[in-house]
Parts: C-alpha cells; structure tokens; sequence
C-alpha cells in the first residue's frame, strides 16, 4: 500500500475541530482587519486635505501640486486651493480636522454601548454583516465628496458619525465569537496574535489610502469602502457563531481537565419544574454575586415555569445580563477606566501621526503614510508580547501596568528624537508602536474575554458581549477625546500634544494599582494563582 503524500499527512494530523477552530481564527482576523483598514484612510488624507502653507513675508511658499485641476480660463477649481481642499485650507483646519475624528468617534464610544446589548441578542453573523454593508456604504460615501466637489462641512460631520455608530458592530460580535471557540488555554497567546488583525489593518489603510492620496484622495476612501463591504459578503456566507452549530467542541482540549475551561465547563442539561416559591430557594443557592448579576425582578423570583439550566454554553437558556450586572463583576470597571486613557494615546497616533510625521520631517502625505505604519508594526510586537508574559505570569493587570509605565518615558524620547533624522524615528515609532499598543490590544481581547467568562457568570457566554461593549466603548470615549484634543493643544506646539498623552499614560496606570496590587499579593499568598480570573 503506497504511503500517503506530505501534504494529505499533514492535513489529516489535525482533527476536525482544530480545522474549523483555525478557520473561524482566520475569518474573524480578516473581518476586522477590514474594519481597522477602512478608518484609517482619514488620518492618511489629512494631509492633503490641508496642504502645508508656510509663508515667508508676503510670499507663499506652498505651490500647487501638480496634478491640481485647472478651468480653460486658467484658474482653479474649486477642487483645489493653495493650501488644499475646502473647507480645510483655512487656518483653523486643525480644530476642523480634529472634529472630523471626534464626530466618528463620540459616536463610536455612545453605540459601543448599545451595540453590545442589541448583539447578544441577535445573531452574530446578520449583525457583523449589517454593520460591514453600512461601513462600506459611509467610508465610500466620504470619498464621493471628492468626485462630486462637495465643499459642505456637514456633509462629512454626518458622514462620519453615521459611519462611526454602525462600526460599532464589529468589535463585540468578533470577540464574542472567537471567545465561544477558545477557551482560557494560552488565551493571552492566542488573542495577542490575534489582535495583530488592527494593526494589519491599519497598515493595509495606510498603504492603499496613500496610494492615491496626491492624485486622487476620493479613492482612498473607495476601495476601503469596497473591501469591507466585500469582507461583509464573506461573513454572510462563512462565519460560525458557535461550535454547537457544527456539533465541535467549544473549547481545545489541551489537557485531562481542559472541559473546565472557558465557557463550556459544564454541559449538563436538565428541565427544573418548580413553583414560585421554590424559584426563591433556587436563586437563594447561588452565589451571592450570581444573585445580584442574574436576578430577574425585585424579588428574585423567575416568571416562567420550567427553566432550561445550561451551565457553559447558556446560549439557549440563560438571559442575557444586565448592563448593571456587567458592571458588577470584579475588574470590569477598572479596566475599563484604564482603556480609556489607553485608547486615548493609542487613537491619537492612529489618527495624528502621518500629519506630525509630514510637519516635523516635512514629508509627502504618502511617505508619511508609508513611515507611520511602522507605529503599528511596533504595536503587533507589543500585542504579541502582553500576551505571551501575562499568560506565563498569570498577570494581565501587571503586565498592562509594566508597559504603561515604560510608554511615558518611550513617548518623551520619541517627541525629542523625531527631529533627528529618520533613522532615530524609525527606531522610537517601533518601540512607542509596542509599548502603547500592548495594554490596549491585551485589555480589548485577553482580559475582556475572562472578564466575560469570570467564574461568577457560572458560564453563561451572554455575558461576553456585554462585557466587551462596556470595556472597549469606554475606551472609545478616551478615542474620542484623544484626537480632539490634539487638535486643539496641537496649534500651541506639538510637545505640548506629546505632554497630554504621557499623562494619560500615567493616569491609565493608576487606575490599575488596586488590581496589580491584589495580583502581588496573590502570587505571595497563593503561587501561581491569579486572584480575579482563577478558576474553580
């Protein structure tokens, strides 16, 4: 009997579950890199829409860019002006570029919130592919401002406050499915890599964004459009929600008691018939924080006559909880807090970078674009490494802190080595990339998805979304503020910007000492137990 080829042994060394579990990890990877890749064309475009307009004396020193539109009469069009695109060729377009970003993203952190109570209660995958049909449909719509030689301030306020509400479908859908197919196994690992897909697309936005910036800005905003509204067609057709839908398991068994992990520890299922009075006694057998997170009226007592008990996967049985319930559990509001200023520093370089890169090393908005995406290579590296040192250390709030703590000083030296010369950029962009980017990547998947499976939630996998809302559209409202502020400090000097951001840093630490204090104290009383993420 002939021996089988390389390729099929290879193939055939994986089960089925492993094959579905690496194909689910690859298609939501995707899905969001699409979303990360269409926001970033804006930070890209800045430049052009406001070109530099130094002037020496009475004599301008910008000239136009050589493919600028010209009437038979010889002037300009309204296309173009001396120092770019109406409205932005006024001398306050720092305060009106810095509205645009905080339009998109006060509305982004305001739907976070809701997005992940109306998700847990619909299908994750009509949900995701409504939310990418109506981010394609937006991000093309800015772009069209271009092609129709739309002027009106308005017009891309609305814009893109409309595309920032609908964004906030992607986030909890994607983290809710993926947190269903893994369990806590190397969760920091796992999640770290995986979130590398916002750093892939923000890279990806910024190559194809400037390749059209100086000739055509309306495309930059196009095929973004176009790809995610693609990507939203590959999420109807592909994505699985849950393991259940395809009989896998819900979690890899990476040892003898790997069924106690994540959210399928349990997966007993019996029918209760009980009366209202005995409804009592049930909830008086739970944990206290489960009566209090899980409560269904004043009393404590469950309306309907038979309950469906599923403990782990809860998809069927468990109501989804409560905004207040979510607050409840240990850890939710400090991180939260602490992604606030977090996403704070990490949204105004997503936003700000190409325009600082262009001011201070007077590069193109191309080569800019181009120079910055090395931000978020560094920020792949950082995601990477949070992971791997809180999963070994069992510390996810420690590891954040460390990192917090080294991003101030990392964020002084590449304010002063900036203007030293490229190479000295390229090394501090790599470096201030990992060290801001670590925290918040780790805080947005690892910690989110145990806070969401926390050991008081006795497996209900609702909860997730919830959780992930509340933490990330918190961090959304510091997004919001960050690239607003910097548009206002920013015309003072741009240390100044440098300066609001090594504060924030500072700030997102100290919301964090009470948890990394109960991690330290942890490891000193209980060896290689981590006191709010254990499992019994």
């Amino acid at each position: 009997m002939a021996s089988l080829p390389t390729g099929i042994r290879l193939i055939t060394s994986f089960t089925r579950d492993q094959w579905y579990r690496a194909f689910i990890f690859i298609l939501t990877f995707l899905l969001y890199a699409s979303f990360h890749l269409s926001r970033k064309p804006i930070s890209i475009v800045k430049g052009e829409l406001h070109k530099q307009c130094a002037s020496h004396g009475k004599v301008r020193l910008n000239t136009l860019n050589e493919n600028a539109f010209h009437d038979p009469a010889g002037k300009i069009s309204d296309n173009e002006t001396h120092c770019g695109w109406a409205p932005f060729d006024k001398k306050n377009y720092q305060q009106l570029l810095g509205a645009l970003d905080y339009s998109f993203l006060c509305a982004y952190a305001i739907g976070m919130y809701l997005s992940g109570i109306i998700g847990e209660r619909l299908p994750i995958r009509y949900y995701l592919t409504f939310g990418m049909f109506a981010s394609g449909a937006f991000t093309t719509l800015f772009g069209l401002g271009y092609f129709y030689n739309i002027h009106n301030f308005g017009f891309y306020v609305i814009t893109q406050i409309a595309n920032g509400l609908v964004q906030t479908t992607g986030w909890p859908s994607v983290v809710t499915c993926i947190g269903n197919w893994f369990g806590k196994g190397r969760r920091g690992l796992i999640m770290g890599i995986w979130n590398s897909h916002t750093s892939v697309g923000n890279i990806l936005g910024s190559l194809i964004a400037g390749y059209w910036v100086s000739t055509c800005w309306g495309l930059s905003f196009v095929v973004p459009g176009i790809i995610i509204a693609s990507m939203g067609t590959v999420c109807f057709l592909f994505l699985i929600e849950h393991p259940k839908d395809i009989k896998c398991s819900s979690t890899p068994l990476i040892s003898s008691k790997g069924y106690e992990n994540g959210t399928n520890r349990f997966r007993v299922q019996k029918q209760i018939l009980y009366t209202k009075e005995s409804s009592k006694n049930l909830i008086s057998k739970q944990d206290p924080e489960i009566q209090s997170l899980l409560s269904d009226g004043e009393n404590g007592t469950i309306p309907p006559k038979f309950v469906t008990v599923l403990r782990g996967d809860g998809r069927n049985g468990m109501a989804a909880i409560s905004f207040l319930g979510a607050l409840r559990i240990p850890g939710v509001i400090e991180f939260s807090l602490c992604l606030l200023f977090a996403k704070l520093v990490s949204y105004t370089f997503l936003f700000w970078l190409p325009l600082y890169i262009t001011n201070v090393d007077h590069f193109d908005a191309k080569k800019a674009g181009d120079l910055s995406t090395l931000f978020d290579v560094g920020g792949i590296i950082g995601g990477i490494l949070a992971g791997v040192v809180s999963d070994r250390l069992g510390k996810r709030a420690c590891t954040c802190g460390l990192m917090l703590l080294l991003a101030a000083p990392a964020l002084y030296m590449f304010s002063m080595v900036s203007k030293m010369g490229l190479e000295a950029t390229i090394v501090m962009l790599l470096i201030s990339g990992a060290l801001v980017n670590g925290p918040y990547a780790l805080i947005t998947t690892a910690v989110s998805a145990d806070l969401g499976t926390h050991k008081s939630l006795k497996g209900n996998s609702k909860a997730l979304s919830t959780v992930t809302a509340i933490i990330d559209g918190t961090g959304s409202i510091g997004a919001a503020l960050g690239p607003l502020l910097a548009g206002l400090i920013s015309p003072s000097g741009w240390n100044n910007v440098f300066y609001m951001l090594m504060v924030a840093d500072a700030t997102a630490l100290l919301f964090l000492l009470r948890l990394i204090q109960k991690e330290l104290c942890c490891t000193r009383s209980m060896p290689g137990e981590q006191l709010q993420f254990k499992e019994h």
